[in-house]
Order: C-alpha cells, then sequence, then structure tokens
C-alpha cells in the first residue's frame, strides 16, 4: 500500500511535502463573530489533519471589505494574525504544512456583513446567489462598482494579507480566484460590465487578477505563492458562457509564466451537461489544463485513493485535494493509505459553532488483538 502514487513525497516551491495528498478549503464558521479571529478550536481542528501533506485553510478575508460570510476568519488585525500563529504553529508541531487562502468574497458578501453599506464587485450585477449572515442564509444585492481607487488599494489589501499571513507563521498563501468571489466576479463578462482597463475584452477582465498576484510577489516569495481558479458552471450570472473556457485558458496559460508554487483546479461540480464547459466533466478538466499549465497542478473534487492514484499516475496531477473527506475524517490519509472505511458527516453541524461537529470526529480506532 505505500507504493500508491499518493503516499509518495513530493515537492512542492521549495516546500517538501510528506505525501500528494492536499486538505481543500472548507469553510466552517469557527471564528469569533465579533473580530473575525480564529480561535484554539481551529487550532486543535487543523492540527488533526496535518498528516495531510498540505493544508489549506477555509478562505481568510483580506480586508473588512472582502469579508462576507459570517464566523469566518480575517488576516488583515494584529489578533488575526496571533490567531493565526497559534493555528501555524499546532500545525508544525503535528509535522504537516499549511497555507492561507486568501479571500474577497465581493458580491457575494452582504450589507448585514458591512454596517448596511452595499458590498463592491466589478459592476452593479446581482450575482443571484447566497449571503450567508449572523441571522442565516439570504439573498445576495446587487453591488456597488468599484471605483479605481478602491480596486488600487483592494490590491494593496491582497499584498497585507499575505504579508501578514507569512507574520503568522503559514507556509504560503492561496489565492482565491474562482467560484463565486471578487477576482471571479472580474473575470466573467457577465458579471463584469466595466468599460475602464478592468473590463472589456478577456485581457482586461484579467487585469485584476494579474495585479493581486505580482503585488502579492512583492511581499511572498512566487514558490510561496498559488492560485485556485478554472472554469465553473453555476446559477445566474456564473452559468458558462461562451468566454468562460477562453478566460480560464488566458488566465492559466499567464499565469504558468509566473513560478507560481502550485494551480488548484476543481474538477465539475454541477452538471455541465448542455454548455460550453461539456468537455470537461470528470478528467477532462485536469485532461485540457494539465498540457497549458508548467508547474504543479493539485487536482479537485469527488476525489477517493482510485482515482487520486490515477490522476497522479497519469500525469494528469502532481497533488490531489480532498475537501468535504476531510470533515468526518481527521486521520483521512491513513484511512486512504490503508483502504479503511470512511466515517459520514453530519451534516447539521457542518456550519455551527464550537467543537461538535468539528473537532470531536474521532480518529479510526485499532482492532481489538
Amino acid at each position: 500500500m505505500s507504493t500508491q502514487p499518493l503516499f509518495t513525497p513530493y515537492r512542492m516551491g521549495d516546500l517538501d511535502l510528506s505525501n500528494r495528498i492536499v486538505m481543500a478549503p472548507l469553510t466552517r464558521m469557527r471564528a469569533r463573530s465579533d473580530d473575525q479571529v480564529p480561535t484554539t478550536l481551529q487550532a486543535e481542528y487543523y492540527a488533526q489533519r496535518a498528516t495531510a501533506g498540505l493544508i489549506v485553510t477555509e478562505g481568510v478575508a483580506i480586508s473588512p471589505e472582502g469579508f462576507g460570510w459570517a464566523d469566518t476568519p480575517g488576516l488583515w488585525t494584529e489578533d488575526q494574525v496571533r490567531g493565526w500563529r497559534h493555528v501555524t504553529d499546532a500545525v508544525h508541531a503535528a509535522s504537516g504544512r499549511i497555507i492561507a487562502q486568501l479571500w474577497h468574497t465581493g458580491a457575494i458578501s452582504h450589507p448585514d456583513l458591512r454596517g448596511g453599506a452595499r458590498p463592491l464587485s466589478a459592476s452593479d450585477v446581482d450575482p443571484e446567489q447566497i449571503s450567508v449572515v449572523a441571522a442565516g442564509r439570504v439573498r445576495t444585492v446587487t453591488p456597488r462598482p468599484m471605483t479605481k481607487d478602491e480596486i488600487r488599494r483592494t490590491v494593496a489589501d491582497y499584498a497585507r494579507a499575505a504579508r501578514n499571513a507569512m507574520d503568522a507563521g503559514f507556509d504560503g498563501v492561496q489565492i482565491q480566484a474562482n467560484y463565486l468571489y471578487l477576482l471571479a466576479q472580474f473575470l466573467n463578462k457577465a458579471t463584469n460590465r466595466r468599460t475602464d482597463e478592468y473590463g472589456g475584452e478577456i485581457e482586461g477582465r484579467a487585469r485584476l487578477l494579474f495585479e493581486v498576484v505580482e503585488a502579492i510577489f512583492g511581499e511572498v516569495e512566487p514558490s510561496r505563492v498559488g492560485v485556485k481558479i478554472g472554469p465553473m458552471h453555476e446559477t445566474g450570472p456564473f452559468a458558462a458562457n461562451d468566454e468562460t473556457l477562453p478566460m480560464a485558458e488566458f488566465a492559466i496559460r499567464e499565469l504558468s509564466g509566473y513560478g507560481l508554487s502550485h494551480l488548484l483546479i476543481m474538477g465539475n461540480t454541477t452538471d455541465f451537461t448542455g454548455t460550453p464547459l461539456e468537455p470537461l466533466m470528470g478528467d477532462g478538466m485536469f485532461r485540457h489544463f494539465r498540457p497549458i499549465f508548467r508547474g504543479t497542478l493539485i487536482a479537485n473534487t469527488l476525489m477517493d485513493a482510485e482515482r487520486g492514484n490515477r490522476l497522479v499516475t497519469e500525469g494528469l496531477a502532481d497533488l490531489v485535494a480532498f475537501g468535504r473527506p476531510f470533515i468526518a475524517n481527521p486521520d483521512l490519509v491513513e484511512r486512504l493509505k490503508n483502504g479503511a472505511p470512511l466515517a459520514e458527516i453530519d451534516w447539521t453541524t457542518v456550519y455551527g459553532s464550537g467543537p461538535t461537529g468539528y473537532s470531536d470526529y474521532p480518529a479510526l480506532q485499532p482492532e481489538s488483538v
């Protein structure tokens, strides 16, 4: 079993990883609600899962303007940095590696999280999604288009958050540039109707992403900086269109020349049938982008040991990210290695508070002799 590709060491950038299993980002809502400071409970949770070759944290807001999901952590205050230091120390004490995912929610935020102010985005297009506020789930609202000064400040906020992440002891950072959030809102022609240099054709809509990457490089070595990006098909303005794939191809091809530590791509999380992304279903996503990106590629979505080993063997991925299986299985690496059964998730406790359904899932007990 130890010869499985997933359990072989790997060097990502200048980090030596003990295996090729990555814990994917998972929003869990356990930070302090008043100041977005991570807690000792989060330190325990991540340390329990430190046998992964690499942990990518839940999304971490880069600024008050970027904060947009109740009870999630931030990286813009000294208290938040100190809170994250407890987390990284715990993971490192368990011989793990951990990087912070830098997050600006843009239009997915809500006035209830912003003192009544409208969230910021590329344009005034309601993403027609769900915001998570203290009172629960509510519909998104129409955001306010960012001014150029606000764009410049946001780029600086990314750089500051990246520096804070390194001060907090993280082994690197990952820029969240996919799904429904701010950078994806700029990339998507349906949510970006700008006519200035940050809108228009594909190159303009990708400008903010590259400015963010380059600003972070001013604070963190490229070998410690990764990006999560890829084409998706969601609802409303985030339904796949004729430019969804060309935009992803352009962005990933350009990112390939930056010397990033990694690129994380999700497979299809929704049904691509009948959309421009239909050829990318299943392993098609990784087959398509593997030749485009020269560097460490992390494959994510609906992974198990068999699929992960195959993707690595076929050269379609270097590392394989597991998300939901890590929720109920803090010892997921050991279970996968030995073919042990996986514990089931209690979905009523995934988004909540306290240790229940968070840090209280037990490791698999060895059979009595």
